[in-house]
């Protein structure tokens, strides 16, 4: 059955990923075309578990609504499709599978919301997001499997919208272990998200913004929402189309 669904998920993605060129074409679009419009805003927290992304994202997403900008919080995976229920149960270490089909499910994941994501930021909606492709990367690369890279990891997720900024919530390891509810879920080991944390840190790109989430919840919060606001008011001032991974 897993490779079965692992073939199934691969004719998937080749269906669903659009060709580079029209990508190119489509982000190259000025004048009139919608992709240059004002917008919302894509902002995404990324991070090891228990890094605080929950508490930080829903603070963000207060705020933001307080300043009078219209914003939704999303979650990946977003575990209320049916593939997101299959995710779920390998997460809660209910069902056991294949390294490369569960990479592809939080892939199929991602792409069952993407036109759905693209619509609300055209609309002027704009979208804060708890772990997205960056993620999928990091955690599949980390289990050190050489069939694994980051390159094979990124492959799924090419032609997915790229968020306007990245909010890093870097913690040390050992630091997330303390925090509660750690190690309720498959990837909450300390030795496995010291991995994680390094493949983070070799992702970083000119969109990254690194925040200490060591420090309280008050002084984190105040970091992602400076940012949070430039995205969100460059974004507002049009003429910058939704990128594309990667």
């Amino acid at each position: 059955m897993p490779c079965a669904l692992l073939r199934g998920l691969a004719r998937t993605a080749a269906h669903l990923t659009p060709r580079r060129s029209t990508l190119r074409a489509a982000t190259s679009m000025s004048g009139g075309g919608d992709a240059a419009a004002p917008r919302g805003a894509f902002i995404l927290f990324e991070g090891c578990d228990r890094s605080g992304k929950t508490t930080q994202t829903a603070k963000l997403v207060e705020a933001l609504r307080a300043r009078g900008v219209s914003c939704e919080l999303w979650n990946f995976p977003d575990r209320s499709t049916p593939i997101g229920g299959m995710i779920n149960a390998y997460l809660a270490s209910q069902t056991d599978l294949d390294d490369h089909v569960v990479h592809l499910l939080f892939s199929a994941n991602r792409w069952e919301k993407a036109r759905e994501l693209r619509a609300l930021l055209a609309q002027g909606t704009t979208l804060v997001v708890d772990r997205y492709a960056v993620s999928g990367v990091a955690f599949s690369a980390a289990k050190g499997r050489a069939d694994m890279d980051a390159a094979w990891c990124k492959a799924p997720d090419a032609g997915l919208p790229a968020p306007d900024v990245v909010l890093y919530l870097d913690v040390a390891p050992d630091v997330a272990a303390a925090r509660g509810g750690y190690g309720s879920e498959r990837y909450e080991r300390e030795e496995f998200q010291q991995a994680v944390r390094q493949q983070y840190n070799s992702l970083q790109g000119p969109t990254w913004r690194v925040v200490d989430a060591a420090g309280t919840p008050e002084e984190v919060h105040a970091r992602c929402l400076a940012e949070a606001t430039a995205a969100v008011e460059a974004c507002r001032a049009g003429g910058k189309p939704v990128g594309v991974l990667w």
